[in-house]
């Protein structure tokens, strides 16, 4: 498993199949355990992550960390990653091409950690993983469906598939994180 990840992670520092190689500083691949029952999956690094390659390692990753910490889930324990392993400019939103082009690094490591749980941070790994995992007809905004537990069959078996708001969400409206650890109590559960 760790063999595999690590030619993912070579392939992605080869990378240039969509523009944005040129302008990211470090691919961010993905971190956590090889066996995590629990991937998240962010939409692309910021700029702290670009800096780093690591994910959620800036003020979001400081979010994330607070909320699960308050499942009592270990940062360790789940795998984090992102839809796309290069930083858009700006920050900008992921484009259509960008998302065709490197999610199937996303799913290879998704085939090779096999989890029980797939949590999208966000609508557009909301969208592309519900899409990916048969539940196209019941995507809705995140607003609406954050939270939701969702089951579908995947190769390796049954998954869930929780849709979150992205942990950056509550550090533009600090209202917002008794909501988000509402949902990730969910992740207790699974």
């Amino acid at each position: 498993m760790i063999e595999e990840l690590e030619r993912i992670k070579k392939e992605v520092l080869d990378c240039k199949k969509c523009e944005l190689y040129k302008t990211r500083n470090n691919p961010v691949i993905g971190e956590g355990s090889v066996e995590a029952k629990i991937i998240l999956v962010g939409e692309a690094p910021g700029a702290s992550e670009d800096k780093t390659g690591r994910p959620f390692c800036g003020a979001a990753g400081e979010v994330l960390d607070e909320l699960l910490r308050s499942t009592k889930i270990k940062r360790e324990e789940v795998y984090i990653t992102n839809l796309l392993k290069c930083r858009p400019p700006e920050n900008r939103d992921p484009q259509s091409e960008e998302i065709e082009a490197c999610t199937p690094y996303l799913e290879r490591q998704i085939k090779i950690i096999k989890p029980e749980v797939i949590c999208p941070l966000g609508r557009y790994s909301m969208r592309f993983l519900m899409e990916k995992y048969g539940l196209k007809e019941q995507i809705e905004g995140i607003s609406k469906i954050h939270g939701k537990v969702f089951e579908s069959r995947s190769l390796f078996g049954g998954v869930k598939i929780i849709p979150l708001y992205h942990p950056a969400v509550a550090t533009y409206n600090p209202n917002l994180k008794e909501i988000l650890k509402r949902d990730f109590s969910v992740l207790k559960s699974c």
